[in-house]
């Protein structure tokens, strides 16, 4: 007993163990730590951004996904699937972000309303756990809530992105 004891012990005492240092790659992409290169001011020029800045983000072509604020400390520009691979075009960059940050937030609010689900009885009679709601629900009810989403879907797949007009939230 002491022995799987003392075992045990020391396997979960070796998991906080420093690993050695090797560097290791794997198949996921990611950039390298970019080397850092002073350039004086006086030997560049300012170039005008052909596009019109966004937040304070300016797109810079030459950066991985044209520099879109959010690349992280560890892993730098992380890309694994390759949605922004070379020639990928702003417009198609700018609809994969507002892809990316449409269904975050349409994942947070469900994950609410999944809890919501469970706490509180809804129309119809449904309640129980939340896995066994949607099957409850009557065919009429089911339709319609397939046809509300599926529109909503391809009316924003229709327009895409559009740079916003801010002359209209002035007013």
């Amino acid at each position: 007993m002491k022995a799987v004891f003392l075992s045990a012990t020391l396997a979960t005492v070796a998991a906080f163990a420093p690993a050695p240092a090797t560097e290791t790659t794997f198949a996921l992409r990611s950039t390298e730590p970019a080397e850092e290169v002073e350039i004086a001011v006086a030997d560049v020029a300012p170039i005008a951004p052909s596009v019109a800045a966004i937040n304070g983000w300016v797109p810079d072509e030459f950066a991985p996904c044209y520099g879109l604020p959010g690349a992280l400390a560890p892993t730098g520009f992380f890309d694994p699937l390759g949605f922004a691979q070379t020639g990928i075009s702003l417009n198609d960059v700018k609809r994969n972000r507002e892809a990316e940050v449409m269904h975050g937030r349409v994942a947070m609010i469900a994950s609410v309303g999944y809890l919501a689900g469970e706490a509180v009885s809804g129309p119809f009679n449904i309640n129980g756990p939340a896995n066994d709601q949607l099957q409850q629900m009557p065919l009429p009810a089911f339709i319609l809530l397939t046809v509300a989403i599926a529109t909503a879907e391809l009316k924003r797949a229709q327009i895409g992105w559009v740079e916003p007009d801010i002359g209209k939230w002035t007013k």
